[in-house]
């Protein structure tokens, strides 16, 4: 597994610290899931998305992308 370093304010840092805590979290677990919760998804579980989408919809591989990225943006836009 990789590792990342990032720079947070005091404040901020802290208020991580205590919703991991509050949660019974790691911060890298809080992290983990505020990604897949903003559809930031590896382009390999992106296309197992299309392809499971496609099965269960029977569209044509051109249109269960087009679905998917579209629910993809909506994801990101809220």
């Amino acid at each position: 597994m990789a590792r990342l370093t990032i720079t947070l304010s005091d404040e901020r840092r802290r208020a991580l610290r205590e919703a991991a805590v509050k949660r019974g979290k790691t911060i890298g677990q809080l992290i983990e899931e505020s990604l897949e919760f903003y559809g930031i998804k590896t382009a390999r579980s992106a296309e197992e998305l299309v392809a499971k989408a496609r099965a269960r919809a029977s569209l044509p591989e051109a249109d269960a992308l087009r679905l998917a990225v579209a629910e993809t943006r909506a994801v990101r836009r809220r």
